[in-house]
Order: structure tokens, then sequence, then C-alpha cells
């Protein structure tokens, strides 16, 4: 992970790195331990569902229905972050979401099922737009597209390490302690994220000022560029960020991403083992390919986006891209390796859409306003996280195919494309 700058030649450039070295690291493990335990339950539906006789149907809407809590408490949590500060809030997420992610082993009916993943939604709540927001106060616009990107990539990270990590649980740890392998799956990856949320609090600073490895003149520095680009946004108070009427097209074109996003992250395992591929722990290997794709994508893209200074077509290519791939991979399903490549092309342009579409809402709010609008952009745009995988588990038991849900998800991703190319203005966000 290179903390290199945008332009060499800059004199701010090691201030930057600095404070990246610092920082992204730290944020990037974070986001793989949330992830992981929000989308695992895709690799223990491998086992759980035929264990506790859930339908698609039912895991469908037990997978989504964390987004439901998630959208509840996701503005209030991020208002309160930027009250209460990073170091204190995220904190309590982590340690709250760790310990309802390790009590899915305890899940023995759909309506327990149900609850906990309700639960762990709320829990989690405001973890994602408030590192998103925390970027903001460290990273001035010009250069957050990159160092997004660099976060974000912990989403393909955390599936390459969890599809192959998930596939040697499910496999090897079956009957240990007499508890099933899906048990023990819950159990080993929510525990880290306790133990990560207690180092929150001896971690992070919550602003420049704060920061004790910062000496007085990278703080004058830096502070002095957050302040010049938030001099240059119209919207600044909590207020501003739930009533400008971008706030909703944002909303809007995160939910086609996201359907995207979770269509690969919650059904990914089930779609290759439809392809022939029973072993858990091959799952686990093969899944971990595109995820990798992704990563690679996430990170060259978002640095080609901050260096030419230029928004809107490197968000609207990749969301096509993706949507191209989600649909060859229905096409070449009868060849693993098609198949293979097709996912690959769409986790690449699923994965490589994301972080660059927060430089979008980001360029436009400031201050208090971001913390109001980019939660409910997050909220709003994360409710595809209940449809997605509903949607398909719903197709799924109707077609006993999810190929119909492979070509929704595309239409989707086309469909965000669309609107950020047709309701957003360059001069807006291309700074």
């Amino acid at each position: 992970m290179s903390a290199a700058a945008l332009d060499n030649v800059s004199p701010e450039n090691p201030v930057y790195a600095k404070v990246t070295w610092r920082l992204v690291p730290f944020l990037f493990l974070c986001y793989v331990l949330a992830y992981l335990d929000r989308v695992n339950v895709g690799f223990a539906k491998l086992q759980m569902a035929s264990e506790l006789k859930f339908s698609e149907t039912v895991y469908g809407l037990g997978a989504g229905i964390f987004f439901i809590g998630y959208f509840l408490f996701e503005v209030p949590s991020n208002v309160i972050l930027h009250r209460v500060g990073a170091r204190v809030w995220i904190a309590r997420i982590m340690i709250t979401w760790g310990v309802l992610s390790s009590a899915m082993m305890l899940v023995s009916s759909p309506t327990g099922f149900y609850v906990l993943r309700f639960l762990l939604g709320l829990a989690e709540a405001g973890f994602f737009p408030g590192i998103i927001l925390y970027i903001t106060y460290w990273y001035p616009s010009e250069r957050r597209g990159h160092i997004t990107a660099l976060f974000m990539t912990a989403i393909a990270v955390a599936g390459v390490v969890g599809g192959p990590l998930s596939g040697w649980l499910l496999k090897e740890f079956g009957g240990t302690a007499g508890l099933s392998a899906w048990q023990w799956l819950f159990v080993v990856e929510g525990v880290p994220s306790v133990l990560v949320g207690i180092l929150v609090l001896f971690y992070l600073d919550d602003s420049i000022g704060g920061a004790k490895w910062l000496d007085a003149g990278e703080k004058r520095l830096l502070s002095e560029n957050i302040a010049r680009d938030n001099a240059a946004k119209s919207d600044h108070h909590v207020w501003d960020g739930l009533r400008n009427p971008k706030v909703y097209l944002f909303a809007a074109i995160y939910f086609c991403f996201v359907a995207g996003l979770y269509g690969i992250g919650f059904w990914l395992p089930t779609i290759i083992k439809a392809m022939g591929v029973k072993d858990p722990l091959d799952i686990g290997l093969l899944s971990a390919i595109p995820w990798a794709v992704g990563a690679v994508g996430m990170v060259l893209v978002g640095r080609r986006a901050d260096r030419q200074r230029e928004r809107r077509w490197h968000v609207a290519i990749p969301a096509l891209l993706g949507a191209v791939g989600l649909a060859l991979s229905v096409q070449f399903g009868e060849s693993t390796t098609l198949a293979m490549a097709a996912l690959s092309l769409a986790t690449f342009g699923i994965l490589t859409t994301l972080p660059l579409f927060w430089s979008l809402p980001t360029a436009i709010f400031g201050s208090a306003a971001a913390a109001s609008g980019i939660a409910l952009v997050n909220s709003f745009g994360n409710l595809a996280g209940f449809v997605s995988p509903f949607a398909i588990g719903w197709i799924k038991d109707a077609t006993q195919s999810t190929a119909n849900g492979m070509y929704l998800l595309a239409a989707s991703l086309v469909l965000g494309a669309v609107l950020v190319l047709a309701g957003v203005r360059s001069e807006q966000v291309n700074r």
C-alpha cells in the first residue's frame, strides 16, 4: 500500500505521506474486519442453510435485513461522530458489532437469524460514512479519491483473505468442541473486531490539532488546506446536507452501485458452487480471484482519477464494465474459467466505482453538512444491500437459477452510470 502522493514534485507530499502511513493502514484494517463480518454469512450459508433448513428467500431476507438497522441509525450515528469525535465512536461501533457478529453462532431459527442480522446493522451503522467523513478532516478534495480508494480496497482484501479463511474454517472445524463449522466461522471472524475496536481508543486522533505525531508546521499546512477546500463548498450545516437535492441524486446512484456490490458479496460463493465446485476450500480460493482483480483496479483507477482531476467518467465507465461482467457470467456459466473471468471483470468494475463515487458528494458538502449528507447517501444507498440479496434469493427460489438476478444487477449498474453522467456537473466535482 503506497503512500506516494499525486504529484511527486509537490512540497506537501512528505506531509501527506506521513498522514497516510499513520492513518490509512489502520483504517484499512478496521474496514477489512467490518466488511468480513458483514458478508461472511455468504460462506456460512453453504452449511448453515441446509443444517437449519433455511430457504434461499429466508437467507436473502436475513442477509439483507442487516441494512434496515443500518439505514435507521446511519444519519444519527454520523452526526454523533462529528460531535463526539471519531476515536470514541468508531471504537464503540467496532466493539458492539464484533460481539454481535460472534453471537451469530447462536442462530437456530429464521427469527433469530433476522434479529441478529438487524442488530448487527444497527451496531455497524455509521462506520463507513464515519470514515469517509474522517478522511475529509485530513485530506482536501484533490487528494481524496486516491486515499478513499486505498481505504476501500479493504472490501477486496476482505474477499481475498476472507474467502480462503472461511472456506478453510468450513472444511476443518466441523464438530470441534461440539460446534458446527459455520458457528466457528462467526466466532473466529468476529472476535478480532472487538480487539481492534479497543485499540482504536489508543491509536486514532479526532483531528489534525490533536495529532501529537505532527509538528506545528505540518498541522498548519494541513489545516490551511482543509480550510481552503471547505471555503469552496456551499453547504456547511447539518440541515444543508439533508435538504440539498443532490443528496437524493447521489443516494439513487449509490443504491444502483451497492446493489451490484452485495449481489457479488452475498452470492459469489453460491454462484461458484453452482458452477460445479463443491469443496468449501476450493470455493473460498476461487472467490479470492475476483476480489484480487478488484483491489488492483480500485487503486490504479483511483490514482488516475486524482491525477487527471476527472470524476464522472471514472465512475461511469467502471460501472458499465461491471454490468458487462455480470451479464457475461451468466452466458459463460457452463465454463468455470470463462465465468470466473467474467465475475472478475464484474468485481473490478463494481469495486472501482465505489471509492470514486464518494469523491462526488464529498466535493460538494463541507463540515457538518458532510456528516449528515454522507450518512444520508450511504444509508439510502445501502438499502440496496437489503433489496439485492432478497431479490436474488426470491428469484433463485422461483427459477432455480441466479441468472435473472445477475441481469437485474447489471441493469442497476447501467442505470447508476447514466445518472452520474446525466445528473452530476463536471465543474462541481472535478477538483
